[in-house]
């Protein structure tokens, strides 16, 4: 965090949150609102370059629950977009400056469609960045399938093996068929990843939202209702891939056009868990979208 942010938490049910102000909240309002950029199961460290490039906005960032320093205390086990997004609302009723902006990534971006679906009066515009909600897909049967073999690897043979599988998805480019189950199962070496099972099961992606996120099936008649402007983008250098065409057929859902951003899925790091974007050119995109609301 940089030395600007202040970090609060905010007690839940079945959690404790954990989040971080830039800006003072007291500057916020109808002519100001807050920018809140959101992940899953990603936390605030992942926003921290791209936070940097609103020095002129009031940023709030945050981990969601079991993840980063929101620690859980309901026992654990699987959450849904719809969890994540009366977390959001906690949060955002807790800042207490009315209607937000909100940047949402990957997971995030299914949760930040949750909550305006749910909550549509707290949030003035959405930019939801590549959601991976596999269930609007054409070939969602076999996605899905894809999903809960991961999952099912994880339950069986830990972190490693299943993280392999997932990132051979996130790369695949192109519709998946009932031959993707026959591909080779990528070596989680390759990947850098231990090979050996660590006996735990509460890994905040593969244990805690992967089937929840990719399952989620984003209600259209609620966000066509919604006074909330959403805007669905994706990455440049994404095109094909799962997260990217989901995406796309979102938008097409809600009969508006794709935002292309600079870069990739994770396009707006720069540095952050060792992945590199384009941070700068991200944020000017995503200044822009924003401006047109």
């Amino acid at each position: 965090m940089t030395a600007q942010s202040e970090t609060h938490s905010l007690a839940v049910p079945g959690a404790t949150l954990h989040y971080d102000v830039r800006g003072r909240l007291a500057d916020a309002g109808a002519d100001n609102p807050v920018l809140l950029l959101i992940g899953s199961p990603m936390d605030a460290v992942g926003f921290t370059s791209l936070a940097a490039q609103f020095t002129d906005r009031i940023v709030v960032t945050y981990d969601p629950r079991g993840t980063g320093r929101s620690e859980r205390t309901d026992g654990g086990g699987e959450l849904t977009p719809r969890d994540h997004a009366e977390d959001l609302r906690r949060l955002i009723e807790a800042l207490g400056t009315g209607a937000v902006e909100v940047f949402a990534s990957s997971g995030g971006a299914v949760n930040g469609l949750a909550l305006v679906a749910s909550h549509p009066e707290l949030v003035r515009t959405l930019v939801a960045h590549e959601p991976p909600a596999a269930q609007v897909l054409p070939d969602r049967v076999h996605a899905l399938a894809a999903v809960e073999d991961i999952h099912q690897t994880y339950q069986r043979s830990g972190r490693g093996r299943a993280m392999a599988k997932f990132i051979a998805l996130t790369m695949k480019k192109g519709p998946l068929t009932e031959t993707y189950a026959d591909e080779p199962v990528p070596d989680p070496a390759a990947f850098g990843l231990p090979t050996e099972d660590d006996g735990t099961r509460d890994d905040p992606l593969l244990g805690q939202n992967l089937r929840g996120c990719c399952g989620y099936a984003p209600d259209f008649d609620a966000l066509a209702a919604a006074p909330t402007r959403v805007v669905i983008a994706v990455g440049k250098e994404s095109e094909g891939e799962l997260a990217a065409r989901a995406g796309a057929a979102v938008a097409e859902r809600l009969g508006s056009a794709v935002a292309v951003f600079p870069s990739h899925h994770a396009g707006f790091l720069g540095g952050e868990y060792g992945q590199h974007g384009e941070p700068e050119a991200f944020a000017a995109e995503l200044r822009r979208v924003l401006a047109e609301g």
